[in-house]
């Protein structure tokens, strides 16, 4: 095992550990918490959809993740432009 293998398994705990913490955030009550734990928990996913992608060697791992990246932020931005108009 070289120590670039050793490092991307360390950060795919991480990712998972930053998930969970993010999962924390959407279950607060306000809705600003959600939205910003909804927008932390796509980018854990995507990164770790990344990462994975490149230790197995997947097929269109960049461009789904990239998908949910783009799809997320405007997402997110679409949901805070409607809550401000309420």
């Amino acid at each position: 095992m070289d120590i670039l293998l050793i490092s991307e398994y360390i950060l795919i705990i991480a990712l998972v550990i930053f998930m969970l913490a993010a999962v924390r955030i959407i279950t607060h009550r306000t809705i600003a918490m959600g939205l910003i734990g909804s927008a932390t928990f796509s980018l854990a996913i995507s990164v770790l959809l990344l990462t994975v992608g490149a230790i197995y060697e997947i097929e269109f791992y960049k461009d789904i993740a990239l998908a949910l990246l783009i799809l997320g932020v405007v997402g997110t931005i679409a949901f805070s432009m409607a809550l401000r108009r309420n």
